[in-house]
């Protein structure tokens, strides 16, 4: 009777591990695309690119930073600036995308880092 349960708990045990490696992934995503519309949207109305995440919520644009599922920190954004504008409206650059702040490597082969 042990020694099955015992089986049933190992076969178990990374089926969970690995459905809670894909809810972080899904959550990463959702909080990814939703970061990049919010500082797409910030541009295009203030007519200059946020200088960080906090000009976001500071504008309204997010109640807060998203907490990195995978660093479970919200200031571990790896905020990407660019040095030109993106439109001939823009009158300042700024940050222009966002990525994790993870080294770690995602279940597709490729580094949250530059999802």
């Amino acid at each position: 009777m042990i020694s099955l349960l015992l089986i049933l708990i190992s076969v178990a045990i990374p089926v969970y591990n690995q459905s809670i490696l894909r809810a972080k992934e899904s959550v990463l995503k959702q909080d990814l695309f939703t970061l990049r519309q919010v500082i797409d949207q910030y541009t295009l109305d203030k007519q200059r690119a946020p200088q960080s995440l906090e000009d976001l919520v500071s504008a309204g644009y997010l109640k807060q930073i998203p907490v990195d599922p995978f660093t479970a920190r919200n200031d571990t954004w790896a905020a990407a600036q660019e040095d030109l504008t993106q439109s001939p409206e823009q009158t300042e650059p700024g940050i222009s995308d966002v990525h994790s702040g993870s080294n770690l490597v995602g279940s597709d082969g490729t580094a949250y880092s530059t999802w």
